[in-house]
């Protein structure tokens, strides 16, 4: 009986082509993303041109990777832009829509905005994608007992709680 051959050849990385159809593909959701992180339209747009920038000169990645990998830049461009900070805590709402205000954002969308920068990043970042404490606070650079408290204020001061949808899928 013939042995079994094991694949030893690493997994497909994402080319510039994956991710450019990513971002082609997740358009709204990743402009989305980075519009609920910085409360400004002219930084989420270039949180989101330096993110496809990021993901095609980047660190390679597995090609199922790819889209998460996406909205991993995305946070990290919008983190460095308005550099949120736990002790910031009586930084007002940076909210900046350009000629748009919140009466035209849906009210979920609008409560998350009139958070303070860095509840609103805590809140996106734990509440919306998912990510863990500890991600948060290495991602933010503050401690994951700053992140809980930042979730619990945002979550006091959206009323919103989980029910805005960002994601691609």
């Amino acid at each position: 009986m013939p042995e079994a051959k094991h694949s030893t050849s690493p997994a497909p990385y994402a080319t510039s082509d994956d991710f450019r159809r990513v971002f082609q593909e997740d358009i709204e959701s990743l402009y989305q993303l980075a519009f609920l992180l910085t409360a400004d339209r002219e930084k989420a747009q270039q949180c989101f041109v330096s993110g496809l920038e990021d993901s095609l000169n980047g660190t390679p990645v597995f090609r199922e990777w790819a889209r998460s990998w996406a909205r991993r830049t995305i946070i990290q461009n919008a983190v460095r832009v308005i550099r949120p900070g736990p002790l910031d805590e009586n930084a007002p709402p940076s909210f900046n829509g350009g000629s748009t205000s919140f009466a035209v954002e849906q009210p979920e969308t609008a409560s998350v905005l009139q958070l303070r920068p860095f509840e609103r990043c805590v809140y996106v970042m734990s509440v919306l994608e998912h990510y863990s404490d500890l991600d948060c606070s290495l991602f933010l650079g503050c401690t994951r007992r700053d992140v809980i408290a930042a979730r619990i204020r945002a979550l006091e001061g959206t009323g919103v709680q989980s029910t805005l949808s960002i994601s691609a899928g």
